[in-house]
């Protein structure tokens, strides 16, 4: 068959090589695209049927930017391109212009990834698999890039600015907030638009909580593993656009729905935050599809092995992006910038944020990309959070992070599990996370806030299953069971899964109010995933990554039951002490009071002051916590009058008696506890406690 011979007809100017992608400028539009080993970049445009109707050569190369300006294109012109070079993977180049690729700034991206063999850019089956090279055309198969028109009017919206020490994040996803919400039209379910109904912008008012969490919701692919066994990619772990929502997410087919949602969170107060993975692509190893960066500048984008056929994997994932290249940390920083300044979110959670402080020595807390975040009059002003670890060499590194970075923080999870499921010698660990976390934290000026809390995240058991499953049970997966973590430090109570015995019911309810208050009484910033505030349930899978699904999306109506509505409300109570009490969330780390004045004691149920021998001792299980409200900076709750707390835990299996006072101040005030049964003080001014319980009392003090 004859090449089809193409035609400019279209007017084209030189254009700028920045701002990067496509700019409309009220009168035309600017595309730009950076490739510093290409030798040739074609415009492609397609018409609203998606067929190519023009191939345009980009007249200019500067600073190693490709660019043309097309006086003639306006916004909701489909595009992408084809980019010439050598194909040579064993020297890591793997050009192929038969291969559309999207745009990396593309700021929408419009229709799905159709997976077929002329995705890639070998010949699959050929013998010399990558090594050789694909001539068919993937353009039907590939979604397009769009032109947008950034203009919106965001009339008086202002960011919340919640201050660390008063932020309580809620991690949601927005097809699993939203899919089975009873109050949100069905044609809006899994949308923006889903998330900026009164019914859940209310329930996340109502709650408590001061910061919404989104799961990826930068443009992203489905593997073709899972869609050939009907699943697909829920989380949205697989990038693809840095810059462009995802378009399963847009009800109205524009990224103005986007603002609309955040404009409207902020409008009750809340702030948003995005979860964002820039440390692998959609693309995999040398054996993935050629979609974007690979076919653009395979060797500027990954970081590749000392053989550059092959890429470093320090995700799991196939490759690992580059940040050391100064092309990939401009893009990623742009693409922050891009949200914070046009999109207004409030700040991120990096996924597998070690990659990103990962030079060619091994991990650097002075990294380019840490240090370039650092010194970022826009970006060093929103919350930024780290997942500290990785698959790579040196991967963990919670602690280590620069000032103005907060982590999550998985030994506060792991402990706080352990606890209460009754392990031994977890009393040291548990003062050292519910205090903040000094040992890890109190370094170059970091604040308690610098630890992320969490028992329980979107990567795991939900808080419901925690304390229902010992083991996961992901068979739905495809995976033979194999996914998924097998250390949960979880504990059925008597019966694997769903029972209706009345006494593990009541069991399981009341380890969940431990784990909760445990989360929301620490020192810290404590995130809670939605859904945990009622029970919600995901039958023991542990691993919901492909689950897009009713076995993922949170069960609305299963919140209106009655053990649902009482986890509710002592979610909502802890949620009401945490900001009336400013010692529950300090925003300096405690000075531990030992034997002289101090902000916190620790005793034993007797009253005796804790000493080595108790802390060591591996089969104690009780203890007491007084926070000391006379502390000058712990902070006046009425004028005149000092507030202290006392923090009784039992994680035993049996009761236990409590004698609780501080240079005679009475603790006599009860304003939290697990058991159902109101507390009461015996004869001898002692408050029995039962098995697997804790309470929170006041005193107060002129």
């Amino acid at each position: 068959m004859a090449l089809r011979k193409w035609t400019q007809t279209s007017r084209v100017r030189e254009g700028l090589p920045y701002p990067l992608g496509a700019s409309w400028d009220g009168l035309g539009v600017n595309f730009a695209l950076y490739s510093r080993h290409a030798t040739r970049v074609e415009l492609c445009l397609f018409d609203e049927r998606g067929r190519e109707k023009e191939r345009i050569a980009l007249p200019e190369y500067t600073d190693e930017i490709w660019h043309g300006y097309l006086p003639d294109a306006r916004p909701g012109q489909r595009y992408g391109y084809r980019v010439h070079g050598p194909y040579a993977p064993d020297a890591g180049h793997r050009f192929n212009p038969n291969k559309l690729l999207l745009d990396p700034y593309a700021k929408q991206i419009v229709g799905e990834l159709k997976w077929a063999p002329h995705l890639f850019g070998y010949t699959i089956g050929h013998r010399d698999r990558d090594l050789s090279f694909d001539k068919r055309d993937s353009a039907a198969y590939m979604p397009r890039c769009a032109v947008i028109d950034p203009a919106f009017s965001w009339g008086s919206e202002r960011a919340p600015a919640t201050p660390w020490d008063r932020t309580v994040i809620y991690e949601a996803h927005v097809r699993g907030l939203t899919m089975r919400h009873p109050s949100v039209s069905k044609d809006e379910r899994g949308t923006f638009s889903a998330l900026r109904h009164d019914a859940l912008v209310d329930h996340l008012k109502h709650l408590g909580v001061t910061a919404i969490e989104l799961l990826p919701v930068h443009a992203f692919v489905d593997e073709q593993h899972l869609l050939q066994q009907g699943l697909r990619n829920y989380w949205g772990y697989n990038s693809i656009g840095f810059f462009a929502p995802h378009p399963r997410y847009l009800s109205l087919g524009t990224v103005a729905e986007f603002k609309q949602m955040v404009a409207r969170m902020h409008h009750a107060g809340l702030e948003v935050l995005l979860d964002v993975a820039y440390n692998h692509t959609a693309e995999g190893n040398e054996l993935g599809p050629t979609l974007s960066f690979k076919g653009i500048d395979n060797t500027s984008y990954y970081r590749l092995g000392d053989d550059r056929r092959y890429y470093i994997n320090d995700t799991g994932t196939g490759n690992t992006f580059d940040l050391t290249n100064a092309g990939a940390l401009r893009m990623v920083m742009d693409s922050l910038r891009y949200w914070v300044t046009e999109m207004r979110v409030d700040g991120f959670r990096f996924d597998l944020a070690t990659i990103l402080g990962r030079e060619r020595h091994g991990f650097d807390p002075s990294c380019s990309f840490l240090d370039a975040v650092r010194q970022d009059p826009v970006l060093s002003q929103v919350k930024l959070i780290a997942e500290p670890w990785d698959i790579g060499p040196g991967g963990y590194q919670l602690g280590a992070f620069a000032p103005g970075w907060a982590e999550w923080n998985d030994r506060f999870r792991d402990t706080s599990r352990a606890l209460w499921r009754g392990d031994g010698g977890q009393l040291p660990g548990f003062a050292a996370r519910f205090t903040g976390s000094a040992d890890l934290f109190d370094h170059h000026g970091r604040r308690p806030s610098a630890s992320i809390n969490f028992v329980t995240a979107h990567d795991g058991f939900s808080l419901h299953d925690l304390v229902s499953y010992e083991h996961r049970h992901n068979l739905a997966n495809g995976e033979e069971g194999r996914d998924g973590h097998g250390n949960n430090l979880s504990s059925n109570h008597g019966v694997e899964g769903p029972t209706e015995q009345p006494a593990i019911l009541a069991l399981r309810a009341q380890q969940m109010r431990n784990l909760l208050a445990t989360l929301l009484l620490s020192q810290g910033t404590p995130m809670l995933l939605a859904g945990d505030e009622f029970g919600h349930t995901q039958q023991g899978n542990n691993n919901v990554y492909c689950q897009d699904n009713e076995l993922a999306w949170i069960d609305w109506e299963r919140a209106e039951q009655p053990l649902a509505q009482a986890q509710l409300a002592f979610v909502r109570r802890l949620l009401l002490l945490r900001r009336r009490y400013g010692l529950l969330r300090r925003n300096r780390f405690l000075r531990d009071a030992g034997q002289r004045s101090g902000d916190i004691h620790w005793f034993t149920p007797e009253g005796h002051r804790m000493q080595e021998v108790h802390w060591h001792d591996g089969e104690r299980r009780a203890l007491t916590i007084v926070l000391d409200g006379r502390s000058p900076d712990s902070g006046l709750q009425e004028p005149g009058r000092h507030v202290s707390l006392a923090l009784l835990i039992n994680t035993g299996t049996t009761p236990q008696a409590y004698r609780v006072g501080l240079d005679g101040m009475e603790f006599r005030k009860v304003l939290l506890q697990t058991p159902e049964a109101p507390l009461q003080q015996d004869h001898e001014g002692q408050w029995q406690l039962p098995a697997h319980s804790l309470c929170l009392l006041a005193a107060s003090s002129s």
